[in-house]
């Protein structure tokens, strides 16, 4: 059961990862990302697309780039992440005595 959450959470971390290499390398290509990543290109490549579906970034002739909506996203990001700890945090069962009675 939480196996999907941990691969949902590392797809997230690669999204942002390639987000912000975007942000502070704009315009920036697949190979230069892969390659500063370690990630494989289709890895990338998928990423990219996911991000472009979201309007965080679209494609120019150079490489991606960051669009309008990206600093919204991003102001935004550490709020919702915090809320998401905070969730995941209330659902703990923390004694197993609980479990128990």
């Amino acid at each position: 059961m939480i196996d999907r959450l941990e691969k949902e959470v590392d797809m997230l971390e690669r999204h942002l990862q390639v987000l912000r290499m975007v942000i502070e390398n704009e315009p920036i290509g697949i190979v230069k990302m892969s390659n500063e990543t370690g990630y494989p290109h289709h890895k990338v490549r998928y990423s990219l697309r996911v991000l472009e579906e979201e309007n965080l970034i679209e494609p120019s002739s150079q490489g991606a780039i960051t669009t309008e909506r990206t600093h919204e996203f991003v102001d935004e990001l550490d709020e919702k992440l915090d809320e998401t700890v905070d969730k995941l945090g209330s659902m703990r069962i923390d004694d197993a005595a609980e479990l128990e009675n």
